[in-house]
């Protein structure tokens, strides 16, 4: 069954939630009580827009501990958690889109996947990332054409993301 998730989530390629380099890595704890790092950290500008990594819909919205928190479930069951956020503006049950804005951050960004059993998932080879077409810039002083669109690049293969680590 987790191989499947993986499999399904490496399939669509995730949307970063930020335009930012990770700043604390995942690392997969030994046993389910184990420390270990569940997701990944952002370190960013405050106030910087949170996107959805894919669509889905919102199954939490809310503080713990003094912190917020958003979780959208895909529609396989992967949970996406967007946490240390400034802003909620949305609630249980609201539906998302893939990049719709899910909050503002802190100065930190945490963001991290859990399986439908809730098992951690390493989101790092599963986030493809935005790039656009190169295009030549008039030297001449013409007006330069509109850049055309950007595509998500995914970084791994199905078969690669459903290797056991």
């Amino acid at each position: 069954m987790i191989g499947l998730a993986i499999a399904a989530l490496a399939a669509q390629c995730l949307l970063p939630p930020v335009a930012a380099p990770v700043a604390v890595p995942f690392v997969q704890p030994a046993c389910q009580y184990c420390p270990g790092h569940r997701g990944l950290e952002y370190h960013l500008p405050e106030r910087t827009a949170v996107t959805a990594a894919a669509a889905g819909q919102v199954a939490f919205a809310g503080s713990v501990a003094g912190t917020r928190y958003v979780v959208v479930r895909h529609a396989d069951g992967v949970r996406a958690t967007y946490g240390m956020l400034a802003t909620l503006p949305l609630t249980r049950g609201d539906v998302v889109a893939a990049g719709a804005v899910v909050g503002h951050s802190t100065a930190r960004l945490y963001f991290g996947l859990r399986n439908p059993d809730g098992s951690p998932l390493d989101p790092t080879a599963l986030i493809g990332r935005l790039v656009g077409r190169a295009r030549l810039v008039p030297v001449d002083r013409t007006a330069a054409r509109p850049a055309g669109p950007t595509r998500l690049e995914c970084r791994v293969s199905v078969t690669t993301a459903a290797r056991p680590p």
